[in-house]
């Protein structure tokens, strides 16, 4: 598992991952689930980001809880907590040595050249997210019985890679998943060749905080969910920057890896201007929804 994806699961909030269990937690304390507890003995160390029963002895990380409280190995554990959080984590073959095959966008394109949404999907999308639908088709989301799969085009608009995301309620399944050798680098790059000198571009941390900011009517891009800057993403920006001089804006995700990539991207783009999220929002998704539910959006 690398090593980068796995520090996205460790940085979740422990609180945030008791609650998504179940737990009731109160001024950093819950009862404990591993024995007849009555006191609530369970005390959380945010600093830490870990868990400690004073009475019997139960500790560790956020894996830890969930490898205990659902009685998961380790590997099952780190797939719940990347499904329960949208985290895209890599598929792990500890057997296979051979070079993947390259992405033969050829198979694929045919899939997008006339998109379909079934209800699943459109549920999804309109209904629970809320998205214009003008976004959903400049985007050529299609689906296919529970996925959704969502194409990744480059400036010249060549089909470069497919993710496909799980909509179903089968828990055990990834909510992420991606055909052999798709490059699923900086997601909506077509979007670039609509700019103007000095225009904003906006970045956000995966596709769902990328579709709800073009709903929002604002040009955006995307880097994907739980992944650092590759090489390759760092040489596309820096070029970007200097053949547009556009203007960059972020709202980052509200935990430490979002603001920890925010920092990354502030080394390569040094003017990028940072956005605070509402108040109780994780995501820019999140704050979408909320605003356009209750009307209006932030700034």
């Amino acid at each position: 598992m690398d090593r980068f994806e796995l520090q996205k699961l460790r940085d979740l909030p422990i609180e945030e991952v008791a609650e998504r269990l179940g737990l009731q937690v109160v001024r950093h304390k819950c009862l404990c689930p591993f024995h007849d507890d009555h006191h609530a003995s369970l005390s959380f160390n945010l600093r830490r980001n870990t868990f400690r029963c004073f009475v019997c002895g139960a500790s560790g990380d956020n894996i830890a809880l969930v490898m205990r409280f659902l009685s998961f190995n380790f590997q099952t554990a780190c797939r719940w907590l990347a499904n329960e959080n949208n985290v895209i984590m890599a598929e792990y073959h500890p057997k296979e040595i051979v070079a993947p095959k390259p992405f033969d966008g050829e198979k694929f394109k045919r899939y997008f050249e006339h998109p379909f949404l079934n209800e699943l999907a459109t549920n999804f999308l309109y209904h629970e997210r809320h998205l214009d639908p003008r976004v959903v088709r400049w985007c050529r989301l299609t689906s296919w019985k529970e996925w959704l799969q969502i194409p990744y085009y480059d400036t010249a608009n060549r089909l470069t890679g497919v993710q496909w995301r799980y909509l179903g309620t089968d828990r055990t399944k990834p909510r992420f998943r991606f055909p052999r050798g798709s490059q699923c680098g900086i997601y909506n790059l077509p979007i670039l060749n609509m700019l103007h000198q000095g225009e904003e571009l906006w970045i956000t941390e995966g596709c769902s905080d990328c579709w709800a900011m073009l709903s929002s009517g604002h040009k955006a891009i995307a880097i994907p969910s739980a992944t650092l800057l590759t090489p390759k993403d760092i040489v596309q920006l820096t070029d970007i920057n200097a053949r547009l001089s556009v203007t960059f804006h972020m709202y980052p995700d509200h935990d430490a890896p979002g603001e920890r990539l925010f920092l990354q991207l502030k080394q390569v783009l040094p003017d990028i201007v940072h956005h605070q999220l509402p108040q109780g929002c994780k995501d820019y998704a999140e704050a979408f929804l909320r605003h356009s539910t209750c009307g209006g959006m932030p700034d």
